[in-house]
């Protein structure tokens, strides 16, 4: 079978699924987007005014036409800005009077030469109600210690109707928001190319709360290891909820989060429940299943141990069913299991980092492939909840799966460990060595990881290219009968074959020889019955004989239906 067959067949398998587990693929299309509030956040957008731009002086409706591509988004840059004072003591009161060297807030998504990111230069920081966490930016962290989580606020342990169950513990949240990894990452320049339409992504971790709005359309119903409910979008703890929104988040009316591959399916898979408590049995277990459901990318939370020689087991398992699976770096405190063997090139290591480059947690040494934002980071909090801000691997995980989708929408040819490739070398560098011991390739680079060619990519073998129609121009009419060349001889050789094929059975009938009776469709896998049985819905295993389940149409298996 080669790779694409195998691509379809699977990705044919995780949409069976998704309509068997009743999602709703209503609002699939990308939600029109949301400018992100600016002047909540430390870290910004900005555009530093000079003295003059093509020979004019420079005004808001020429700096929105460069960067927004629409003049009439120069309120919007007023808005930003109007009464804030400048480095010179004067502040913005007329959109065609700016001074040169004024700093103005730019929308989250405003691309182009000049702009910046970062704290802006004459901002002074506000004074905090309580000392800055260890880790968190300004709070003068040296090493890589995790920030002190806010407290958490009870919250009602009953659900939005159809949530599928009940949490009996708080979740955590916070009121100090940053928009810093989406201004950092940048993610608009690769949406549009692509947005992981087709792709279904496992979050293995506490489970996502599919009751959110945010998330309506996006997640399946999942499944659930260690309970009995089955289900696994509920969310007690909170953090597959946050890496779900990182990955797969709309913007509402109340929220701005939008996902990093806002187009694609995520399949949350429960290992944890009331209790922040693994095993690493459930971890191995977890994986199993989301390489049975035909997941294309597997995200591994904080609760999964990818160094246990079970779950590594069960990554090595998935990488031969041609799934990315990102996994959180080890820290240094984790003793080396040598029977756990090495990771695959089907699977990425991840570091968190912080907005200055600070480590999330203590990573080992030399075992980060890349890293992303992990600190400080505003995601989506469970029902109840609001918005949440946090540090830890997860979030980096979740950035990287989405990054993962991305590529996989757009390049649907490429193995998984060409996807993990062009995440790598297509990251920032941030040091000289590349990989070095501390960030390894260095920070993802979402726009750069869908536009950049690669050489290595174009010597490999790749299927025939699918035949594109336009009309013929002068001097195209010598291709044209090569064209029609190649489709005669194609017949020809198809009809050689048939004429044999035909001749070979006659003699067969002569010789008297029975080629017997047709045997049919292979016979399903045992291990569907076994995980139906065990998550209490049918499961579509990839690559399972007989016909799509539920509403699935033949066409659905087709690489068509999961390109971008």
């Amino acid at each position: 079978m080669t790779m694409s067959t195998t691509r379809r067949t699977r990705a044919g398998a995780g949409l069976s699924l998704a309509l068997a587990l009743g999602v709703g693929l209503v609002g699939l299309a990308a939600s029109p987007v949301a400018a992100a509030p600016s002047d909540n956040s430390e870290f910004v957008k900005y555009y530093t005014v000079t003295s003059s731009y093509n020979g004019a002086p420079e005004n808001l409706t020429e700096i929105a036409t460069r960067f927004l591509e629409d003049g009439r988004r120069s309120a919007e840059v007023f808005n930003l800005n109007s009464g804030r004072q400048q480095p010179d003591g004067g502040a913005l009161t007329d959109g065609n009077k700016l001074h040169a060297g004024w700093e103005l807030v730019l929308p989250w998504d405003a691309i182009g030469a000049g702009v910046q990111y970062g704290l802006l230069p004459t901002t002074v920081p506000k004074p905090a109600a309580t000392p800055p966490s260890p880790g968190k930016p300004g709070g003068g962290a040296t090493g890589s210690a995790a920030p002190t989580k806010t407290a958490a606020p009870s919250i009602s342990p009953s659900r939005a109707p159809g949530a599928g169950g009940s949490c009996t513990v708080a979740s955590s949240s916070s009121s100090s928001q940053s928009d810093w990894a989406t201004l950092r990452l940048a993610p608009e320049q690769a949406l549009t190319h692509t947005s992981g339409k087709g792709e279904l992504i496992a979050i293995v971790d506490s489970g996502a709360d599919g009751s959110l709005p945010q998330l309506t359309g996006h997640v399946t119903i999942g499944a659930d290891v260690v309970a009995s409910s089955g289900r696994g979008d509920i969310d007690c703890i909170g953090s597959g909820t946050a890496m779900a929104g990182l990955i797969v988040g709309q913007p509402t009316q109340s929220s701005n989060l939008r996902g990093i591959a806002p187009d694609a399916v995520v399949m949350p898979i429960r290992m944890v429940t009331n209790s922040p408590k693994a095993q690493p049995a459930d971890g191995a277990t977890a994986i199993e299943v989301a390489t049975s459901a035909g997941a294309t990318v597997i995200a591994l939370g904080s609760y999964v141990d990818c160094g246990d020689p079970e779950v590594a087991a069960a990554i090595a398992e998935a990488a031969t069913h041609d799934v990315v699976v990102v996994c959180g770096a080890p820290v240094s405190s984790t003793p080396v299991d040598p029977s756990a063997g090495s990771p695959s090139e089907a699977t990425i290591r991840v570091g968190g980092v912080s907005v200055d480059g600070q480590h999330a947690a203590s990573y080992r040494l030399g075992a980060i492939d890349v890293v992303a934002p992990g600190v400080n980071i505003t995601s989506l909090g469970t029902t109840g909840t609001g918005a949440i801000n946090g540090t830890g691997t997860q979030y980096a995980v979740a950035y990287v799966a989405g990054e993962a989708a991305l590529i996989r929408a757009l390049y649907p040819d490429l193995t998984a460990a060409q996807v993990v490739h062009r995440i790598e070398v297509t990251a920032d560098k941030m040091s000289d060595a590349v990989p070095d011991g501390r960030y390894g390739y260095g920070l993802i680079n979402p726009g750069q990881s869908v536009t950049k060619s690669l050489p290595e990519e174009a010597r490999s073998a790749q299927p025939a290219a699918r035949p594109t129609y336009s009309a013929p121009s002068n001097g195209g009419r010598g291709t044209l009968l090569v064209f029609v060349a190649l489709i005669g001889l194609g017949a020809g050789v198809l009809l050689v074959l048939r004429i044999r094929r035909l001749m070979r059975a006659g003699r067969e009938d002569q010789d008297g020889d029975d080629p017997g009776p047709d045997p049919g469709p292979e016979p399903p896998d045992p291990a569907d019955d076994y995980w139906s049985a065990r998550l209490g819905h049918p499961l579509t295993r990839a690559g399972a004989g007989g016909a799509p389940r539920g509403d699935a149409r033949p066409d659905e298996t087709s690489d068509e239906s999961f390109r971008d």
